[in-house]
């Protein structure tokens, strides 16, 4: 029950969080392009990288119960691929070929590049 109880206080606080980037974005933002999901994927995507490597190398023992709030309920409920996938959907229903192509190539490489930067900033350059 804990275990829920870590998940979903951080999947709240998360999705607070991805609502607030995108209002942000979006007083900066008016076109088509979903610019806000993309930059949460990023930073999510990063801030995960960074979570992961400092859990492996600082706090091992103590990591199930901090991976379970921040891993899979904040960063959980901060990263939308779900989003994504609906942006993406409607951006090809739209007849936007090249812009649903262009988000889904920026979305994937980006957050994996992302990731491994936060991997590297842990790690202190060695990957």
């Amino acid at each position: 029950m804990q275990a829920v109880l870590l998940v979903g206080a951080g999947g709240a606080i998360g999705s607070m969080a991805r609502y607030g980037l995108s209002v942000l974005v979006g007083r900066f933002w008016s076109g088509g392009f979903p610019l806000a999901i993309l930059l949460t994927n990023i930073l999510g995507s990063f801030l995960m990288g960074v979570l992961i490597g400092t859990l492996a190398r600082t706090l091992p023992a103590h990591s199930n119960e901090i991976r379970l709030f921040v891993a899979i309920g904040v960063l959980g409920g901060f990263t939308t691929f779900s989003s994504f996938s609906l942006d993406t959907i409607v951006l090809m229903e739209r007849g936007e070929i090249g812009q649903a192509l262009l988000y889904v190539v920026l979305s994937v490489v980006i957050c994996l590049i992302g990731l491994y930067l936060g991997l590297l900033l842990t790690r202190g350059g060695a990957a």
